[in-house]
């Protein structure tokens, strides 16, 4: 579905109603697409504290992250 800057502006209790059915709104301004509103759909997280992730997951020899880190800051602090 298409809608102007305008609908967005005057009608967005109704667009919003369009967008929590599952339909994708485009809006346009000036006749050209600028933002789209889609559906919020929350992902459900595959993460446990004790696994490693991010930057350390290809890091090999390290069986916990904090301890490591903790260990590395060891005599720093004043």
């Amino acid at each position: 579905m298409k809608a102007s800057a305008k609908d967005l502006r005057f009608h967005s209790g109704e667009l919003l109603d369009y967008v929590g059915k599952g339909e994708e709104v485009v809006i346009t301004y000036r006749g050209k697409p600028c933002a789209k509103l889609v559906p919020f759909i929350e992902q459900q997280s595959n993460e446990t504290e004790d696994e490693l992730f991010g930057m350390w997951s290809d890091k090999s020899g390290i069986d916990d992250v904090n301890t490591y880190v903790r260990d590395k800051r060891k005599g720093r602090s004043l």
